[in-house]
């Protein structure tokens, strides 16, 4: 295993399309686990497999439990604890996604420190691949819902700030090249 770069933008690797994968081997599991440890390092809750400069149609989500608590803590009584939940979807296919809509605040390894209001359906069938090439399909809504339309995005050449205005796609950019220039 072992930690990649992520690519960040405005950098062109990121816009190209991801190819299926067709050869599920050793190699395709080695690079899972580069990219669950990059993921996790970074620290991010997706990644597709562009990102860190392969393009093949592969994407991981541990969302580390963040679905709607069983209960608020009581005062004084510690947040619940995340639970590691790794997925691993590859060549994944969206289906029948709902006309209802949600607005995440999302946030992109490949775009550091910007976060934006985007709007996705609310709901998704998606059908993928696991490791070993068993199909599978299943109902997704809410943040997992978000992160995976977010992260297919990324094997179509497409990042999150690219739901935003011109204008407002232009001051992330400009905000990212400035932050560069100060580092």
């Amino acid at each position: 295993m072992a930690i990649r770069p992520i690519l960040e933008a405005p950098d062109p690797r990121l816009k190209r399309i991801s190819a299926p994968v067709e050869r599920f081997d050793d190699e395709l599991k080695s690079l899972v686990a580069d990219m669950f440890e990059t993921m996790y390092d970074a620290p991010g809750i997706g990644l597709a497999a562009v990102q860190i400069d392969v393009p093949l149609r592969v994407v991981v989500v541990d969302l580390q439990d963040r679905g709607e608590p069983l209960h608020e803590p009581a005062e004084g009584e510690p947040e619940p604890e995340r639970v590691p939940n790794p997925r691993v979807f590859i060549n994944p296919e969206l289906l029948d996604p709902s006309e209802e809509l949600s607005v995440y605040a999302e946030g992109c390894l490949s775009v550091p420190e910007i976060y934006a209001d985007v709007e996705r359906p609310a709901r998704v069938r998606l059908r993928w691949h696991d490791l070993d090439g068993a199909r599978h399909e299943e109902e997704l809504a809410g943040m997992m819902a978000t992160c995976i339309q977010h992260e297919m995005d990324h094997l179509d050449g497409i990042l999150f700030i690219d739901h935003l205005s011109r204008l407002k796609r232009n001051m992330v950019l400009k905000k990212l090249e400035k932050a560069r220039k100060a580092a």
